[in-house]
């Protein structure tokens, strides 16, 4: 489908889900030749990275545990500005390689607020994987040490990212054409 409608919303294609899948690898070859003989944490940020985690875990050739958070701060098409976490972490970090998988990384609130949390865990180190970045909006200075794509400040749909909870199952990713 070129273009989709959700809700009230028009979305335009804008990344098939092969090209999604072919820069997922590439990542994933990064990360386990930079983690290769550790044994890292991967942390998937729910509900947006839930497509993302299942993919970039399929390629990452290491030894290596996963684990999930929840963490919200979006309504509709717009980010609160405030983050909550609705499900923590269980897993004791400390002296642990934990990497965050988030689905997309805008403002930065959401991974300052995990990376402080986190960091009172005393983890051995703790990097961000995220499928989406856009560096134009940040607010927070964080480091994305593994984007998989940096874009423009679109608003985008589709594999595992929604719109007012909609879209999430779609293969590929659609970026709005009406706000």
């Amino acid at each position: 489908m070129k273009e989709i409608r959700i809700k009230d919303k028009t979305f335009r294609l804008s990344l098939p889900e092969a090209e999604i899948l072919s820069r997922i690898k590439d990542v994933a070859q990064r990360i386990s030749s930079d983690y290769e003989g550790r044994q890292p944490l991967f942390l998937a940020v729910l509900n947006g990275s839930f497509m993302f985690a299942s993919d970039l875990m399929k390629e990452i050739s290491i030894d290596c545990e996963v684990s999930f958070v929840k963490l919200a701060s979006y309504q509709g098409t717009m980010s609160t500005g405030r983050v909550h976490e609705v499900i923590g972490v269980s897993e004791d970090l400390h002296g642990r390689d934990v990497i965050i998988i988030e689905d997309i990384v805008e403002s930065g609130r959401t991974m300052h607020q995990m990376l402080d949390s986190l960091a009172n865990r005393h983890p051995a180190s703790v990097k961000i994987c995220t499928l989406f970045f856009k560096p134009s909006k940040l607010l927070e200075e964080v480091n994305v040490d593994y984007p998989v794509f940096v874009i423009p400040d679109d608003f985008i749909v589709g594999y595992g990212l929604d719109y007012d909870q909609l879209g999430r199952n779609l293969r590929d990713i659609y970026t709005i054409v009406n706000r």
